[in-house]
């Protein structure tokens, strides 16, 4: 049998590695937040799409898992999590609980590899650590010769819609991962506007 694990839709796509403050503001959220609390776990993050007006929210089948790392309240009284990326899984089935909390079965997605960076990729490791220099972050050359790494971190970082960052995180191989990353990074707009 899958795994079970409680899932939030989001409107956000938490990639592994991410880091993410949530702003809990649906009453659905902090049931979602003593549930786990209750069983000691984490949870799964899916995209919620509410894009279109004409049709139905719909929930990704691909998420990644969060880990709590901080719960506080803002200066306005709204009580924010903070969670990190874990790994990545695919919803297999999911049930509506009584209190409206998604329980799912998934299956996990397969760790990235360790491998290292591809010299047509070469670019996006650049890229990736003049943005992580102007941000303050530090990142280690072995860090900056990881394929899945610096895909995750571009991911992150990058100007991206919501919709593109779901595509990459349903992608299984680091490689085809960064060849997306460089089509988008080559098309005129890579927020998807």
């Amino acid at each position: 049998m899958s795994p079970s694990l409680l899932l939030l839709p989001y409107s956000a796509v938490l990639v592994p590695g991410a880091g993410l403050t949530l702003r809990l503001v649906d009453p659905g959220h902090l049931d979602l937040m003593r549930e786990c609390s209750r069983r000691d776990a984490g949870f799964g993050m899916c995209l919620l799409d509410a894009s279109s007006p004409e049709t139905a929210a719909t929930l990704a089948t691909h998420g990644t898992q969060a880990c709590i790392e901080d719960f506080s309240t803002g200066d306005d009284g709204v009580p924010t999590l903070r969670v990190r990326g874990g790994r990545r899984f695919q919803v297999r089935h999911r049930q509506p609980g009584d209190n409206g909390v998604i329980t799912a079965q998934v299956d996990w997605r397969d760790p990235d590899p360790d491998d290292p960076l591809r010299p047509e990729h070469a670019v996006l490791g650049l890229v990736l650590a003049r943005i992580l220099e102007q941000a303050g972050v530090d990142a280690t050359p072995a860090q900056l010769d990881m394929a899945a790494w610096i895909g995750w971190r571009l991911a992150e970082w990058l100007p991206l819609s919501e919709p593109q960052r779901q595509e990459l995180l349903q992608e299984d191989d680091p490689h085809a991962r960064l060849d997306h990353l460089l089509v988008l990074l080559s098309s005129p707009s890579s927020d998807g506007t």
